[in-house]
């Protein structure tokens, strides 16, 4: 899997916080511990799915699991704050306060 390919592409989507972590020079480590969160949640996916659906096709749960791990990051990206106010939210604060999937269902 390309993680670091995924990451980037998700943090280029939001125009602003990949600008800001450009000028400031953090893109590259971001992207990268992104990277290893979308990897590692995607792990924990396919652990879950495959316990949950023991007789699925193998393929189709890591599908699944990586598409969960995605929706899981792009909720951690942050947006800009409340209208008005010009900062974005911390992303590694973000990132420190999500903890491993939740079991869905």
């Amino acid at each position: 899997m390309h993680y670091k390919t995924i990451a980037l592409e998700l943090i280029e989507q939001q125009t602003e916080l990949h600008d800001r972590l450009k000028k400031e020079r953090r893109l590259k480590p971001v992207m990268e511990m992104c990277a290893r969160r979308l990897r590692e949640n995607r792990l924990a996916w396919q652990e879950r799915l495959v316990e949950m659906r023991p007789e699925s096709d193998p393929a189709q749960l890591a599908s699944e699991a990586l598409e969960l791990a995605i929706e899981e990051l792009i909720g951690l990206l942050p947006s800009v704050q409340e209208p008005g106010e010009d900062s974005l939210l911390s992303l590694d604060a973000a990132m420190a306060s999500i903890k491993r999937p939740t079991s869905r269902g």
